[in-house]
């Protein structure tokens, strides 16, 4: 029996909704059916945590006396965009510090933010008429700041690859320390969990989107960058390799600290764990379908990494249940398994987030503008062209 957005929020706002994380979903299903399921649960709720490199966040200092027009800004030494109005900036987590590089960066000045840390303000200024200082050296706290809110271009992405090392040499990645000779694989997704896999073809989730981002309410901004629904998909429509993104927004004085963190990868730079979850309503059967799939039933690509050019070669797919056992056959060999994100804390989001629905009345809201859908768009290259060629 189809439900409406409105019937389910009618349902939330009562306190009657019947709430399961994506988890739980697929035991009702495997038990009961999928009609069952449907039947009986009005919201599925989902969640992740990994490594999210396009993120950042946007502060307001406000003015001091006399006043300045920031034109280059550093937080803790890290610098921040100066090319905004006056005592506006933009901060993205992979910026290294001037002083110390990758050990730390701006989603560790972030992170400081976040537990209450006072950071140092540093920024100068030409002079103007009307903004006559020229520079500024002072300390701020999050309570300090105006506005302090999240835009992240690139969150949640749909499936990952599985990442593989031919090479004779260890390699240092964004998904980690890859051991020569396939010593070890590494893979970067919540499976059954992640948002996207569980509304693989973007009916529910779409700019306005209601969602939860680092512990804090917030919404799906736009697509995310790189938002590519053209790529292989399986016999349930779901991707098999990177595909949908989200660009998201939240208050960062509401986002907690247990839903993100800086951090340093060996050998490559700064990056940030994100939490993102996005509840998913259970609108007719063909979606609860998708929100049954398990970590057996979800694949992701096997790719060599060794081979440093922009497509690498595919060897082959697994399942997430194959992933998560701790070792893949790949060619004859068994090649240990390693998460670099969180399932702990992929099911501590879905639960949260399960808890905002029952108890706090989160209700969701229907994306004013769907995703671009499959055959809309692709994601092109980055053609290295001479001046003669434009």
């Amino acid at each position: 029996m189809a439900k409406s957005w409105e019937e389910i929020n009618a349902r939330i706002a009562s306190g009657e909704a019947v709430v399961f994380t994506a988890e739980e979903f697929a035991l009702l299903a495997a038990d009961e059916g999928v009609s069952e399921a449907a039947r009986r649960v009005d919201v599925v709720t989902t969640g992740t945590f990994g490594p999210m490199c396009s993120s950042g966040v946007v502060l307001n200092f406000g003015h001091s006396d006399p006043p300045i027009r920031m034109a280059e800004i550093w937080l803790n030494d890290v610098a921040a965009y100066g090319g905004l109005a006056a005592v506006d900036t933009y901060l993205g987590v992979t910026q290294p510090s001037r002083s110390r590089g990758i050990e730390y960066g701006g989603a560790h000045v972030i992170e400081d933010l976040l537990r209450g840390r006072a950071v140092r303000l540093r920024a100068t200024s030409q002079g103007t008429d009307c903004y006559p200082r020229t520079e500024i050296d002072t300390w701020v706290t999050l309570e300090d700041l105006n506005q302090a809110y999240f835009f992240n271009p690139r969150n949640a992405y749909q499936n990952y690859s599985v990442a593989v090392n031919s090479t004779d040499r260890a390699l240092h990645t964004y998904l980690g320390t890859l051991l020569p000779r396939f010593g070890n694989a590494t893979y970067c997704s919540a499976g059954a969990l992640s948002p996207l896999l569980n509304d693989p073809t973007y009916r529910t989730v779409g700019v306005g989107s209601r969602i939860f981002v680092a512990g804090a309410p917030g919404y799906v901004a736009w697509e995310g960058t790189q938002h590519n629904p053209n790529t292989n998909r399986d016999e349930n429509g779901v991707p098999v390799s990177g595909a949908g993104t989200l660009a998201v927004i939240a208050d960062l004085k509401k986002a907690s600290p247990e839903y993100f963190s800086a951090a340093t990868f060996t050998g490559y730079g700064v990056s940030s764990f994100v939490g993102i979850g996005v509840p998913i309503p259970v609108l007719d059967e063909d979606i609860a379908a998708t929100l049954a799939l398990t970590d057996a039933d979800l694949t992701a690509t096997v790719y060599d990494y060794g081979v440093q050019h922009r497509s690498k070669p595919a060897l082959g797919q697994v399942t997430y249940a194959e992933l998560r056992s701790g070792s893949i056959e790949l060619d004859g060999k068994t090649v240990p398994t390693g998460p670099v994100s969180s399932l702990p804390l992929a099911r501590s989001i879905a639960a949260e987030l399960k808890r905002w629905i029952a108890e706090e009345r989160f209700e969701l809201t229907q994306p004013v503008q769907l995703l671009p859908q499959i055959g809309s768009q692709s994601v092109g290259p980055l053609e290295i062209k001479t001046g003669e060629a434009i």
